[in-house]
């Protein structure tokens, strides 16, 4: 009978030390999280690198004789050119070349219709038109804070005797840095 109390003692032993080596253990340490912002800007609420859409210049509807009409650049929705910049960036925007620059005189810009006619025109930073854009000429905005920016650009087309009627256009290219 001491053969099966010691058996039994020594499987209730082997138990107990078995049960102590799998009991819990804890470990502690830690994750990293990170992440990298880089400046950016949206042009009248997009962004992107290449292609964007800085508005429309519309000098509307006019007959062939007309003297001089107006218009104003609108972004999208309607609203003056928007320029939306990480905080902290001190937005220029360049306006460059036209398709057409130097092809009429009377402006530094030209619509044209494609047929060898050309409507001149010049691009203004006030509705006076007072203040001219040049042709590379820059806007300098306010460093920003993260609330977008209106850039207001305004252009006067002149007519001139000659003008056949039909659609007259231009592309100008634009540069934003920041």
């Amino acid at each position: 009978m001491h053969m099966l109390v010691s058996r039994i003692g020594l499987s209730l032993l082997g138990l107990t030390l078995a049960a102590s080596a799998t009991a819990a253990t804890t470990v502690t340490g830690q994750i990293t999280s990170s992440l990298i912002l880089i400046s950016s800007c949206q042009v009248n609420g997009s962004g992107g690198s290449t292609g964007l859409n800085f508005g429309a210049l519309n000098f509307g509807t006019a007959n062939s004789l007309f003297t001089e009409t107006s218009g104003q650049v609108l972004g999208g929705g309607g609203g003056a050119l928007s320029i939306l910049c990480s905080s902290g960036t001190t937005p220029t925007v360049k306006v460059r070349a036209g398709a057409h620059d130097g092809s009429s005189p009377g402006g530094t810009r030209a619509l044209a219709d494609g047929s060898g006619n050309f409507v001149p025109y010049d691009l203004y930073t006030d509705a006076g038109h007072s203040q001219i854009l040049a042709i590379d000429g820059t806007i300098n905005l306010a460093a920003s804070t993260g609330v977008a920016q209106t850039v207001n650009i305004y252009g006067k087309a002149v007519g001139k005797a000659g003008l056949p009627a039909g659609t007259y256009s231009d592309t100008i290219a634009v540069e934003l840095t920041f």
